[in-house]
């Protein structure tokens, strides 16, 4: 009885033992959405003006990819689209705020009407992480309503509807956020962000993403100095902006340093990238043509990290085409959380990002049926003068980019493999290709159910000083 009686309790500890083996940790993500930051605007992508040793050092721990897209060219629809994970066409936020931009003498079409709050019924990445036990935050520009934490973030810092501060500097007046002394916006929203990640206890989410670098262009002074014997490089010079590049590079740092202090960043998934191209004028990305507002590559390239500990290889790169609305489903599957009802426009990236496959063959897809005037008619290199984009669509499969635009059935076609700078208009010369594109497009608009403007505006007047450039 004495033997049967211990080997009864020797199994029980056994099943004890096993029963209380630590649960496999859930993912920490970590999703950085600068404001405005350009293709080429860190060191990582070739700048040799801007100083980002940080960015720098966070791209080398993973895979950074030299074709990442945002799914628009300006700061709203973008930003909608990475956290519902849906073209514009579904979420049907195309603009900042009217989409009557420019004079309407100059328009030929009446625009797709705008919407400006991203609405509840959307599932977006907080909120679903939420459900799942995560703790969420949010940090800098929201731009998508009133309030972010109506669409599942447990802490807000500093993001409203504003899409840009009136100043960086206190008092920032349209930035709820309390400032005991005079710190740069960009170091306060750090300085709190900072405060979440070391006090959190549950798995989490952050979602930072400041207003910079976006205007206004305001200096760090204390960085000036270092930049005023500087050579410009490639189309960057402008030192104020250069000096916003830094404090923000800064402020990242330590962002992953915190990490590194409470060990948290082995389990963290770290996500990098920006809403838009860079604001042609202020910054240029060479050989990318144009900035942000532009369909070309210039408005829409940007640079896009991925870090996950020892899970994604360090110092890896890939020229495979991806898009921001690659983000949610990556998310969703690096957290292992699986929602039958989810519908979404992207692809996992997880399989890229452990090099268990080397490729991913879909169209990608932008969708512009509105105007965004140009901020500087004597310096940019749009399609005309008048205008960042008139509206149309664009798709790119393989290497292969197509711009169709609604005013007056305008096509252009570059190979953006061997011409990323999309100076040379193959439309006479691959009439073949040109098909086989519209076809996508045409069966996307379909699909999609775009909205594809066709009311002539009565108000419009041709205008010959609306030099064309295709």
């Amino acid at each position: 009885m004495f033997r049967q009686g211990f080997i009864g309790l020797l199994t029980f500890c056994v099943l004890v033992s096993c029963s209380e083996k630590e649960p496999v940790k859930k993912t920490n993500i970590v999703l950085i959405n600068i404001d405005d930051m350009g293709w080429r605007d860190v060191g990582f992508m070739g700048s040799e003006f801007y100083h980002t040793p940080n960015i720098d050092a966070l791209a080398k721990m993973g895979m950074y990819f030299t074709n990442g897209y945002a799914t628009a060219a300006n700061c709203a629809p973008s930003r909608a689209s990475l956290l519902t994970g849906l073209w514009p066409t579904r979420h049907q936020i195309y603009t900042v705020g009217s989409s009557e931009r420019g004079n309407s003498k100059d328009r030929k079409l009446i625009p797709v009407k705008n919407t400006t709050i991203l609405s509840k019924t959307h599932i977006v990445i907080p909120k679903i992480l939420q459900e799942n036990g995560y703790s969420t935050c949010h940090a800098g520009k929201w731009h998508l309503s009133e309030d972010p934490l109506e669409y599942g973030f447990d802490r807000n810092i500093g993001g409203g509807r504003a899409g840009h501060p009136q100043s960086y500097y206190p008092p920032y007046k349209n930035i709820q956020l309390k400032n005991e002394g005079k710190e740069y916006l960009t170091d306060l929203i750090m300085k709190n962000t900072l405060n979440f990640i070391d006090t959190v206890q549950n798995p989490f989410f952050l979602y930072y993403s400041p207003y910079a670098v976006h205007t206004p262009i305001q200096a760090i002074d204390s960085l000036i100095p270092k930049y005023n014997n500087k050579r410009p490089s490639n189309g960057q010079g402008n030192i104020p902006y250069a000096t916003m590049i830094e404090n923000l590079d800064r402020n990242i740092g330590d962002l992953v340093v915190s990490l590194k202090n409470r060990e948290l960043l082995d389990n963290t998934l770290i996500i990098f990238t920006s809403d838009n191209g860079g604001l042609y004028g202020i910054t240029k990305q060479p050989p990318l043509r144009a900035g942000k507002g532009s369909y070309y590559e210039g408005g829409i390239r940007e640079p896009f990290v991925f870090v996950f500990g020892d899970r994604i290889r360090p110092n890896s790169k890939k020229d495979i085409p991806i898009t921001n609305l690659d983000i949610f489903p990556t998310i969703m599957d690096f957290a292992g959380i699986q929602n039958e009802d989810l519908i979404l426009d992207g692809t996992s990236l997880r399989p890229i990002l452990e090099e268990k496959t080397m490729e991913i063959e879909r169209p990608l897809f932008w969708h512009f049926p509105i105007y965004l005037e140009a901020y500087n008619v004597h310096d940019n290199q749009n399609r005309d003068s008048l205008f960042r984009t008139r509206p149309g669509s664009v798709v790119r499969y393989g290497n292969w980019k197509l711009h169709y635009y609604f005013e007056d059935g305008g096509i252009e076609l570059y190979d953006v493999n061997s011409d990323l700078g999309e100076t040379d208009n193959l439309v006479e010369d691959r009439p073949e290709k040109v098909a086989e594109l519209l076809n996508l497009l045409e069966a996307w608009w379909q699909e999609t159910d775009a909205p594809i403007p066709s009311t002539v505006n009565p108000d419009y007047r041709v205008l010959s000083e609306a030099k064309m450039v295709d």
